[in-house]
């Protein structure tokens, strides 16, 4: 959508302080992280395509609201509608990916495959974004945001081509039973996995802390304003950044089989070069920036996958809602921390407090990264 370019320059230029921007992204995270679980739970229950689906309408009800009611009221009520509908795509999409790879005995694919799903989002993003610029010379905000309103829809129709496999919980339980028994026999299951099984629950916190890592995206158009570029720039300069992320998503199937080691420097590297691009600006850091966030997006495929892998997988969707709402937690401090420090320090700066956290990450990964091939008794 050619919104994601200029949506945080949308409400800044609706008067909208940094700190009150970062206030709603916590909202956003905060509603996400409660519908997290449930929604993975109820993946694990009826039709995951329709789950999808649903996520999609919200989705466009986001957008759609924050063109017609442009207000701090209006853009909060759109986050929430997000918040939902991305908890509804979270672990969704990811286990019903694994599961249809799986009924084809190819879940060995898996990275590979989500891999170059994430390349092909990026390079929609990268096209979007770039179109941003000629599109709001040519009409402003309006005419970005309708046609991404239009986008949306267009995306919630193609759900409706996604196959839909009966889920390893259905073939061994034969779909048996009320729903509403099912949903809490998944729920109580899933989370149940994560917190007995020391490798799964090391899998989950591991590709969890690599979401959090690029959870400051959303500050990108703003860093870019902070440094000098005008607002028909800003969207290029977003836009390099998302180039590293198609690198980094669509190597991930030759990354797959990367030791702890291997992904621990990859890591530090990408945090360190994420600092670097902050503080440097211009074409030359948002290029930086771009090669770590490509690096730290490779190594969370390569972590989620390798959480696909390890779990049993008759709650596929709950556990890795799981990853979803750990997320969340650590983004909603992100957030909070932007929206606290953004009134003493400048923007480059507190991305480079936000980033030293990965360094951390980094030196875990080496123990906690699972061995490629491990899996739990189905």
């Amino acid at each position: 959508m050619p919104l994601y370019g200029l949506y945080a320059l949308l409400f800044e230029d609706h008067g909208l302080s940094t700190g009150s921007i970062s206030l709603l992204f916590v909202l956003w995270s905060l509603v996400a992280f409660v519908s997290e679980v449930p929604s993975g739970a109820w993946a694990d229950t009826v039709s995951r395509r329709g789950l999808l689906f649903g996520s999609g309408v919200l989705f466009t009800a986001t957008f759609t609201i924050w063109m017609i009611w442009p207000t701090v009221w209006g853009f909060a009520l759109g986050f929430v509608l997000w918040g939902i509908s991305e908890s509804l795509k979270s672990g969704t999409f990811e286990a019903l990916l694994y599961d249809e790879l799986a009924a084809l005995g190819a879940e060995h694919r898996y990275a590979t495959v989500s891999g170059y799903a994430n390349a092909g989002e990026m390079v929609c993003a990268f096209v979007a974004i770039l179109s941003a610029a000629p599109l709001f010379g040519l009409g402003g905000y309006a005419l970005v945001g309708w046609l991404s309103v239009a986008l949306t829809v267009a995306n919630g129709l193609l759900v409706l081509t996604l196959p839909s496999t009966p889920r390893v919980r259905d073939t061994d339980d034969a779909g048996g039973g009320p729903v509403l028994s099912r949903y809490v026999s998944a729920l109580r299951e899933g989370t149940s996995e994560v917190r007995t099984d020391k490798v799964v629950r090391r899998a989950v916190l591991l590709a969890a802390a690599l979401l959090a890592g690029l959870a400051f995206d959303e500050y990108f158009g703003l860093l870019a304003r902070e440094g000098g570029a005008p607002t028909e720039q800003v969207p290029v300069l977003v836009a390099l950044t998302v180039i590293g992320q198609v690198v980094g998503a669509a190597t991930a199937g030759r990354t797959a089989s990367m030791s702890g080691r291997v992904m621990g420097g990859v890591v530090i590297a990408g945090a360190v070069l994420l600092a670097a691009g902050a503080l440097a600006g211009g074409v030359g850091g948002f290029i930086a920036i771009g090669l770590g966030y490509g690096a730290i997006h490779n190594t969370a495929i390569v972590a989620e996958a390798r959480l696909q892998d390890t779990m049993s997988g008759r709650t596929r969707a709950t556990v890795t809602s799981v990853v979803g709402l750990t997320s969340e937690v650590m983004s909603v401090g992100v957030f909070a921390w932007f929206a606290v420090g953004s009134a003493w320090i400048p923007l480059s700066a507190l991305v480079v407090s936000t980033v030293l956290p990965l360094l951390v990450v980094g030196i875990t990964a080496v123990r906690w990264l699972p061995d490629r091939g491990s899996s739990a008794a189905s």
